[in-house]
């Protein structure tokens, strides 16, 4: 494992669709079952966060790792308590996810492709291509995303990857 990626794991999906559980097989990432096994000081996926993944996130990234939470986008509210904000906590800009279950659903993003975003926004990105080329669907997610991948990762701010986004959606 390159960098540390923990992911809390819910429980809360189909075992036989789940990308936390196949990456924890590679050795790809470390899945846990209690808060108390999450590192403190890590970079939180966190979908509520106001500040976006960007660039400037890569020393705390290498240094501490990247913390993701593997639940239902279903029951994203019952989980939320993970989501109490920190300085650390950040959001995913706009991607469309690949993955067969949420297949061209923008932002609903599988552990896997959360994970590989963040690495590659940060400037990791034969990691994140590391963690995709598990998946047949993997690949295609880079791909997808490519164009606004690559503009995030040059982004130099977390505001920048934010103007970046709402130009891209219009907004």
């Amino acid at each position: 494992m390159p960098h540390k990626v923990v992911i809390y794991h819910a429980e809360q999906c189909d075992p036989k669709k789940c990308t936390t559980r196949k990456l924890a097989r590679q050795k790809e990432i470390r899945m846990v079952s209690r808060l108390n096994q999450i590192p403190r000081g890590a970079l939180v996926l966190d979908p509520f966060s106001p500040k976006a993944v960007s660039p400037e996130d890569h020393a705390l990234v290498v240094e501490k790792g990247i913390v993701g939470l593997d639940c239902s986008w279903k029951r994203i509210d019952k989980s939320s308590v993970m989501f109490r904000g920190t300085e650390t906590h950040r959001s995913l800009p706009f991607l469309v996810a690949a993955n067969p279950t949420n297949y061209g659903k923008p932002c609903i993003l599988s552990t896997a492709e959360a994970v590989a975003a963040t690495l590659y926004i940060v400037g990791l990105k034969d990691n994140a291509i590391q963690i995709m080329s598990h998946f047949k669907w993997g690949p295609h997610f880079l791909e997808l995303n490519h164009q606004l991948l690559e503009a995030y990762s040059r982004a130099r701010s977390s505001r920048e990857v934010v103007d970046i986004q709402n130009e891209f959606i219009g907004g």
